[in-house]
């Protein structure tokens, strides 16, 4: 039996329409709907398991608003190289949580945000939770032990 097993370029690629496509909060269905092709296919694109050719991949950067060069870089925007290629190792801290679902939807609401001293305050309470957390303090921990360090 000839199981498929997905090519580290192909499962690159698609870990980038994934990332693109929940940024955008679209769903595997609407995308599908978009380039013409099934969910199940999309879900295939995005394992790897299926190559996208050119026109294909083209039409899917359209309706992600993106450019095709978008699937293939890397950290600081370098083209894609199977040098270094392990995702998990090599995958940049801000990718990588944006792959979580917490991280998608942390994102999503931070960017409805308007008002910058409200992004601020949101952004010195996480580094005040972090710091706390780093300390050994507990989520129980009252309001009083937490510094909300503002000018950083």
């Amino acid at each position: 039996m000839n199981v498929k097993t997905a090519n580290a370029i192909d499962s690159y690629v698609g870990a980038r329409i994934r990332l693109r496509r929940q940024l955008l909060g679209m769903s595997q269905e609407r995308l599908a709907e978009q380039i013409g092709v099934t969910f199940q296919q999309v879900q295939k694109y995005e394992k790897g398991i299926n190559r996208i050719g050119a026109s294909r991949l083209q039409r899917i950067a359209e309706v992600l608003h993106t450019s095709p060069s978008f699937f293939f870089e890397q950290e600081n925007s370098e083209p894609l190289t199977l040098q270094g290629l392990d995702l998990s190792a090599n995958m940049d801290p801000v990718a990588e949580f944006l792959r979580t679902k917490e991280g998608l939807v942390l994102n999503r609401a931070f960017l409805k945000i308007a008002d910058s001293n409200i992004r601020e305050t949101v952004i010195a309470l996480v580094k005040a939770m972090a710091q706390a957390e780093s300390r050994g303090l507990t989520l129980g921990a009252s309001v009083a032990d937490i510094t909300l360090p503002l000018g950083e």
